[in-house]
């Protein structure tokens, strides 16, 4: 399912901060991945959270996307290697990195998963990406949001009052963080009202238990603005698409977006 983290500045650190971080105990060493691949041309690591690692089918889906992921990368590295060995000489070689982590579980059923990526291919800046995944436990595999809604079709009412409610939130968000002059329709054309172009969606947690208070769409850097903008994040509510849900779809979404949520969202 179809945005990654925004990039903050460099910060000049004075002699007082300096001498704080020196006063710190030492960190705790890096988690160990779950999948890992390191030769001349790579090096790429898959990462599980703890709450997929107790899933054993949802970590075995995972992992073998992700270990097919870094194959394919590997792959590109070592043609890479082999027709420019000089950039691999001076910078080492490419670096990948997918984390997998769950943002809700609603229902007790419906498991929405984040994964985000960074990728260093030695160009002019790493990059990263986001994407999402919806688990159904109970069938023991992915699904899309097509259960919640009496219809998906492209172009239809459900997906097109969708777009409209995205499009709506992501120019209240631009114009928040002063980015008001990507709100453009340039900026959205990729945007589209069909489940594959819609974005990368998730079911956000609720402040009402076992309930989701709605959709969050996740957008990367380059999808609906410029690199310096960073990812987006944006919310709409279970009651704007009220009056398309199934029967499924009315008993899974409830409450509201809990303050927090929206607080730990990538700004």
């Amino acid at each position: 399912m179809r945005a990654a983290r925004s990039m903050t500045p460099v910060r000049i650190m004075g002699l007082a901060g300096l001498l704080a971080c020196l006063c710190l105990p030492a960190r705790a060493a890096d988690p160990k991945p779950d999948a890992t691949i390191k030769n001349a041309s790579i090096e790429a690591n898959v990462y599980l959270d703890d709450k997929i690692k107790a899933d054993s089918a949802l970590a075995a889906d995972c992992l073998a996307e992700g270990r097919k992921w870094f194959d394919k990368n590997a792959a590109e590295a070592a043609s890479a290697r082999k027709d420019e060995p000089e950039l691999f000489k001076d910078r080492g070689g490419y670096s990948f990195e997918r984390k997998y982590s769950v943002r809700s579980v609603v229902d007790g059923r419906y498991v929405s998963v984040l994964r985000d990526d960074y990728m260093d291919t030695l160009g002019a800046h790493p990059n990263t990406d986001v994407n999402t995944i919806l688990w159904d436990t109970t069938a023991n595999k992915r699904i899309s949001i097509r259960p919640f809604f009496t219809e998906t079709a492209d172009n239809g009412p459900t997906l097109t009052a969708m777009r409209k409610a995205i499009v709506s939130a992501l120019n209240a968000e631009k114009k928040r963080r002063g980015a008001g002059e990507t709100a453009t329709a340039e900026w959205y054309k990729e945007l589209k009202p069909t489940l594959l172009k819609i974005g990368a969606v998730t079911l956000a947690p609720s402040t009402e238990a076992g309930k989701s208070s709605g959709l969050t769409f996740h957008y990367p850097p380059y999808a609906v603005g410029p690199y310096a903008e960073g990812q987006y994040v944006v919310f709409v509510p279970w009651e704007t698409l009220k009056p398309y849900l199934t029967a499924e779809g009315a008993k899974i979404f409830g409450g509201a977006r809990p303050k927090a949520d929206a607080d730990d969202q990538p700004q």
